[in-house]
């Protein structure tokens, strides 16, 4: 009997499946169940369900901080170490793991480079502030109000997790999730960032106030520099605006301390992925 050419099969053949995995299989009849127009609508949480990228997906299965479903390859690709160690992780969890050929791979990609491998998981947690100061660890959040870009959200993230900040909080309207091109920029970040929402960012800062936090609001226009900051050691919240308007006027008059990062040049404002490096790792270096 000729096999179903829209099956996909486990890597590691048939005999080497356990009956949960041999059960799924049996499901991957016609359209991939998770292709683009059947993956799940994330819209009322933060997203993270979808990760594309070698280094990304390594950093969900090395983290092992949620649930993998499964993780899929494209068939053919030369054998490299990060992909070796991505499939033994990936086995060592009893994750699925399929490979597909290059028309079903990009029938499941997002992303323009997702770099052969993709894989789905339970979404991220979506934590309360409370919870983002209850890490254990000094606060040192990274406030991101209405970044529309994933590629910069995802820049901001991995920066933010180098940096060595405790949390993040997101505005729950007009700002990108968690999607699978943040999820690949950021390379992992997201594995090990605790990352929240609220419904309003300028009533996430009156929150962080009433709880002894720091708000420091980055803005070009600002007097005082991000260098003289006098609280960088303090329970302390990084406040970054949009890619087009910035801080947005509610959210500056909740800052505490709005403050920018002097230029020198021809133009007049950095990138938000840029300053929001610079910021954290001038905080980082006066923490430490």
């Amino acid at each position: 009997m000729a096999k179903n050419p829209h099956r996909r099969q486990p890597h590691g053949g048939k005999s080497s499946r356990s009956s949960h995995q041999r059960r799924k299989a049996k499901n991957h009849k016609g359209k991939p169940p998770h292709d683009k127009s059947t993956r799940t609508n994330t819209s009322k949480g933060i997203g993270g369900d979808v990760i594309e990228g070698r280094q990304a997906v390594r950093e969900l299965l090395l983290a092992e901080k949620r649930k993998v479903r499964e993780v899929t390859f494209l068939a053919g690709m030369d054998t490299s170490p990060v992909l070796s160690q991505i499939k033994d992780l990936a086995m060592e969890s009893r994750v699925p793991v399929y490979e597909v050929p290059r028309a079903k791979f990009d029938l499941l990609a997002t992303t323009d480079a997702p770099q052969g491998v993709i894989a789905f998981a339970e979404p991220l947690r979506n934590l309360e502030i409370d919870a983002l100061l209850a890490t254990g660890k000094k606060p040192f959040l990274l406030v991101i109000d209405g970044v529309v870009d994933p590629r910069n959200l995802g820049a901001m993230l991995r920066s933010a997790e180098c940096a060595g900040v405790t949390g993040v909080l997101l505005p729950k309207h007009r700002s990108t999730k968690i999607t699978p091109t943040v999820a690949k920029t950021a390379q992992g970040a997201i594995e090990h960032l605790p990352i929240g929402s609220v419904s309003g960012i300028p009533k996430g800062l009156s929150l962080l106030k009433e709880k002894g936090v720091w708000t420091v609001g980055l803005d070009s226009n600002a007097p005082a520099e991000i260098f003289e900051l006098g609280v960088a050691d303090e329970p302390l919240a990084l406040v970054l605006g949009s890619e087009g308007q910035g801080l947005g006027r509610l959210s500056r008059e909740r800052c505490d301390i709005v403050a920018k990062i002097p230029v020198f040049g021809s133009i007049d404002s950095l990138n938000v992925s840029v300053a929001a490096a610079i910021a954290c790792f001038e905080i980082a270096q006066r923490r430490r």
